[in-house]
């Protein structure tokens, strides 16, 4: 088991390492963009990395306070979920109005996969390989479908 500090060292640890591995990796735009701090250009609407002991995701999160404006940026994505799904060549999971961790009613669209460990580097390639396609093409979509949802 690792202390807080410790652990808070290791995920800084992995998170710089994925940002150095994706850093030369141009958007769709053909812009430089900040993969871990992935701005939609949208209030409300982000793109979600994350690890721990058990899982790697990665997901477009609807965090608008008001219900009804989520869930209206929800079913505009339900409209595009096809090109979606085309472009991350899979199938994700959708959820409208789930509560988070610290209580916010959230809509989450996300793709999963358990079996990995962040506090072991060994996975580190695994999360990476699974992280990087997906948020690449995760771009790509935006790029595409942004003005739709604006």
């Amino acid at each position: 088991m690792y202390t807080r500090q410790e652990a808070s060292l290791i995920n800084k640890k992995f998170w710089t390492s994925f940002g150095m591995y994706m850093k030369p990796v141009a958007s769709a735009s053909g812009e430089t963009v900040n993969w871990l701090n992935y701005k939609t250009g949208i209030k409300h609407i982000f793109f979600r990395m994350d690890v721990d002991k058990s899982k790697a995701s990665v997901a477009i999160e609807l965090r608008h306070p008001d219900k009804l404006i989520q869930q209206y940026f929800y079913e505009q994505l339900v409209t595009l979920k096809k090109m979606l799904e085309q472009m991350v060549g899979e199938k994700w999971a959708w959820q409208m109005h789930l509560e988070d961790e610290d209580g916010a009613i959230v809509s989450r669209i996300d793709k999963t996969i358990t079996g990995v460990n962040v506090f072991n580097e060994n996975d580190w390639p695994a999360i990476i390989s699974f992280l990087k396609p997906r948020i690449i093409a995760l771009d790509e979509f935006w790029y595409t479908a942004k003005d739709i949802l604006e």
